[in-house]
Protein backbone atom coordinates (compact mmCIF):
# COMPACT_ATOMS: atom_id res chain seq x y z
CA UNK A 1 0.00 0.00 0.00
CA UNK A 2 1.66 3.32 -1.09
CA UNK A 3 2.42 6.05 2.30
CA UNK A 4 0.10 9.10 1.22
CA UNK A 5 2.30 12.46 1.47
CA UNK A 6 1.75 14.35 4.92
CA UNK A 7 0.13 17.49 3.67
CA UNK A 8 2.15 19.86 5.55
CA UNK A 9 5.52 17.62 3.99
CA UNK A 10 4.47 17.15 0.18
CA UNK A 11 6.83 20.13 -0.74
CA UNK A 12 10.26 19.66 0.11
CA UNK A 13 11.93 21.54 -3.07
CA UNK A 14 12.43 25.09 -2.44
CA UNK A 15 11.28 26.01 -5.95
CA UNK A 16 7.93 23.61 -5.35
CA UNK A 17 7.70 25.53 -2.51
CA UNK A 18 8.30 29.33 -4.07
CA UNK A 19 5.92 28.51 -7.16
CA UNK A 20 3.32 26.86 -4.21
CA UNK A 21 3.64 30.33 -2.79
CA UNK A 22 3.23 32.04 -5.74
CA UNK A 23 -0.05 30.64 -6.83
CA UNK A 24 -1.91 30.66 -3.19
CA UNK A 25 -0.78 34.45 -3.07
CA UNK A 26 -2.61 34.48 -6.79
CA UNK A 27 -5.81 32.48 -5.91
CA UNK A 28 -6.01 34.32 -2.82
CA UNK A 29 -6.06 37.49 -4.72
CA UNK A 30 -9.05 36.28 -6.96
CA UNK A 31 -10.74 35.17 -4.41
CA UNK A 32 -11.01 38.23 -2.84
CA UNK A 33 -12.24 40.07 -6.35
CA UNK A 34 -15.46 37.27 -6.24
CA UNK A 35 -13.66 34.58 -8.94
CA UNK A 36 -15.20 31.21 -8.49
CA UNK A 37 -13.71 28.57 -7.45
CA UNK A 38 -13.94 26.62 -11.04
CA UNK A 39 -12.15 30.06 -12.00
CA UNK A 40 -9.95 29.60 -9.58
CA UNK A 41 -9.33 25.92 -11.10
CA UNK A 42 -8.70 27.27 -14.66
CA UNK A 43 -5.90 29.88 -13.42
CA UNK A 44 -4.39 26.62 -11.25
CA UNK A 45 -4.16 24.39 -14.26
CA UNK A 46 -2.57 27.20 -16.43
CA UNK A 47 -0.39 28.08 -13.81
CA UNK A 48 0.75 24.05 -13.39
CA UNK A 49 0.87 23.96 -17.34
CA UNK A 50 3.66 26.65 -17.60
CA UNK A 51 5.71 25.06 -14.89
CA UNK A 52 5.57 22.30 -16.33
CA UNK A 53 6.21 23.50 -19.95
CA UNK A 54 9.14 25.60 -17.97
CA UNK A 55 10.51 22.50 -16.78
CA UNK A 56 12.00 24.49 -13.77
CA UNK A 57 10.90 21.18 -11.29
CA UNK A 58 12.22 17.45 -11.13
CA UNK A 59 9.66 15.55 -12.60
CA UNK A 60 9.10 13.73 -8.73
CA UNK A 61 8.45 17.40 -7.67
CA UNK A 62 6.54 18.66 -10.43
CA UNK A 63 4.14 15.01 -9.49
CA UNK A 64 3.94 16.08 -5.92
CA UNK A 65 3.55 19.95 -6.60
CA UNK A 66 0.35 19.56 -8.80
CA UNK A 67 -0.96 16.62 -6.28
CA UNK A 68 -0.35 19.26 -3.23
CA UNK A 69 -2.03 21.85 -5.56
CA UNK A 70 -5.23 19.83 -6.18
CA UNK A 71 -5.53 18.77 -2.05
CA UNK A 72 -5.35 22.72 -1.86
CA UNK A 73 -7.55 23.80 -3.95
CA UNK A 74 -10.36 21.28 -2.78
CA UNK A 75 -10.05 21.92 0.55
CA UNK A 76 -12.33 24.86 1.36
CA UNK A 77 -10.44 25.95 4.59
CA UNK A 78 -7.94 26.85 2.47
CA UNK A 79 -9.68 30.47 1.18
CA UNK A 80 -11.33 33.15 3.34
CA UNK A 81 -13.87 35.63 1.63
CA UNK A 82 -12.75 39.33 1.21
CA UNK A 83 -14.08 40.59 4.67
CA UNK A 84 -12.36 37.29 6.14
CA UNK A 85 -15.25 35.16 6.78
CA UNK A 86 -14.82 31.68 4.43
CA UNK A 87 -19.31 32.30 4.04
CA UNK A 88 -18.60 35.07 2.03
CA UNK A 89 -15.81 33.50 0.00
CA UNK A 90 -18.10 33.26 -3.21
CA UNK A 91 -20.36 35.46 -4.37
CA UNK A 92 -23.67 34.05 -5.68
CA UNK A 93 -24.36 37.17 -7.74
CA UNK A 94 -22.47 39.50 -9.55
CA UNK A 95 -24.22 43.55 -8.85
Amino acid sequence: MPSQLSPMTALQDPDAIRHFQSLIDACQELTLRHHTPSELRLYADGFIHALRRSQQLDPLSQRRFEDFIERWLLDPSSFFGPDGDPRTLFETERH
